[in-house]
């Protein structure tokens, strides 16, 4: 199964991978992070945020992103490029405390959230 990711504005950014190890593909197929649970970590280690009743999360309790069927209009979904090789794990830092949930969107696009697991 495929989990859809969308920004703030319905474009379509990214994809959970459920049968690849719950993996976060952008649409161009690189692997930028990964599910663990509900945490989301970057192939760098860091802890991301948290994905949570199709929201993406980040450490500041705010919004940064939703699964397709949680955004009432999304855009055109782009087509998948073929998956490039994950990267290896690496050593994972302790998960921060979850902060309390906002109803504000998070000042950090969908984008750097992703792409900061990889850097």
């Amino acid at each position: 199964m495929v989990i859809k990711l969308v920004d703030s504005e319905g474009n379509f950014y990214a994809y959970i991978d459920n049968e690849s190890d719950n993996t976060i593909y952008l649409y161009s197929g690189e692997a930028l992070a990964y599910l663990e649970d509900n945490d989301i970590y970057g192939f760098n280690g860091k802890h991301l945020g948290w994905f949570e009743n199709g929201v993406v999360w980040d450490h500041d309790g705010c919004k940064v992103g939703f699964s397709n069927e949680k955004t009432p209009s999304c855009k055109l979904e782009p087509v998948k490029g073929l998956k490039e090789l994950k990267p290896l794990k690496a050593f994972k830092e302790f998960r921060p405390f979850k902060p309390l949930k906002s109803y504000s969107f998070s000042e950090i696009s969908l984008s750097k959230f992703l792409i900061d697991g990889i850097k």
